[in-house]
């Protein structure tokens, strides 16, 4: 009898274990957090869909994107063209599809960009103590300092014909302002990363480590860094947002992809004077351009709630 009663708890300890151990899972209480933002929530899902129709919309709508139709020049949204056509009676539903592709490539490549180089830095500076810290944070304070708008146009006017030439007209201008983007948006994330690295490199967990012989590139890649990648994946939906308007504003002023290459900045420069009479033709361009920039926002808005600390229960 005394056996029985001794053996129960244990049967019935294993199951609330694995329950409690599933119910306090940090990747389930953080994907919680972030669905319960319906916001966020909402625009995975816009997001996903603007992905969807631009991977696979080349397969469902083969309108070429070059194609002249004066007979349809500046038609209004019709079942044959359900965006409407520009000036030269091209159809813009095709174009905005292609444009799309380029616009999301340009944003988050220019966020690749300005992660790693941010990262490096803030990492080394976190890292880093003395000379070496303080001239990082010099350098990024002096790059912050930069009128970033006026430069990018400097520089994308000095060098675009170079990489042209080099990578021809659509690769070399990708390039160029991929990295002139992203070479602009490292330093609140390197600023970001040095903050996180010097709270993390003091905790106890990263003074075991260092007592059991771990060299500085294994604490740093094994034990800080990870922990310090939360708010940088929230700064890093920034980034997309920011380098997709930046590319939309350099194609607006006409220092972009070349014209016969359809981004959704190249269409709304072009739409610019039509306002009057195909008012459509801005409309598809600028709310493809606002309701993706919002989405990621609002995605960035709730992997903060998600990935912050204070909220672990």
């Amino acid at each position: 009898m005394a056996g029985l009663t001794h053996a129960s708890p244990s049967v019935e300890t294993a199951p609330v274990a694995a329950s409690a151990k599933r119910r306090f899972s940090p990747g389930r209480d953080a994907l919680r957090r972030f669905l319960r933002h319906r916001l966020a929530a909402a625009s995975i899902v816009v997001l996903l869909l603007l992905a969807l129709s631009i991977v696979l919309g080349p397969f469902l709508w083969r309108i070429p994107i070059n194609e002249i139709d004066f007979t349809a020049r500046l038609a209004p949204p019709s079942w044959e063209h359900p965006f409407g056509t520009d000036d030269l009676g091209q159809d813009l539903l095709a174009r905005m599809i292609y444009g799309g592709r380029i616009s999301l490539a340009v944003g988050f490549a220019a966020m690749g960009v300005a992660l790693l180089v941010g990262i490096v830095v803030g990492a080394l500076a976190g890292t880093a103590k003395g000379p070496v810290d303080a001239a990082l944070m010099w350098l990024t304070d002096l790059f912050l300092s930069l009128p970033q708008l006026p430069l990018l146009l400097l520089i994308i006017y000095l060098f675009r014909d170079f990489l042209k030439g080099w990578l021809g007209p659509e690769g070399g201008v990708f390039v160029l302002i991929v990295l002139v983007i992203g070479g602009f948006r490292w330093m609140p994330v390197a600023r970001l990363v040095r903050a996180q690295f010097l709270s993390l490199r003091e905790k106890e967990f990263v003074e075991a480590a260092r007592a059991l012989g771990a060299s500085n590139l294994r604490l740093i890649v094994r034990h800080i860094l990870p922990n310090a990648l939360g708010p940088v994946i929230v700064a890093g939906t920034i980034d997309v947002a920011a380098a997709i308007i930046a590319e939309s504003t350099l194609s607006f002023l006409g220092l972009g992809f070349p014209p016969d290459i359809p981004t959704w900045g190249r269409l709304l420069f072009d739409a610019k004077d039509y306002l009057d009479i195909a008012p459509h033709w801005a409309l598809f361009a600028g709310g493809a351009i606002f309701l993706t920039v919002i989405a990621i926002n609002f995605i960035g808005d709730g992997l903060r709630d998600a990935l912050d600390p204070r909220k672990v229960m």
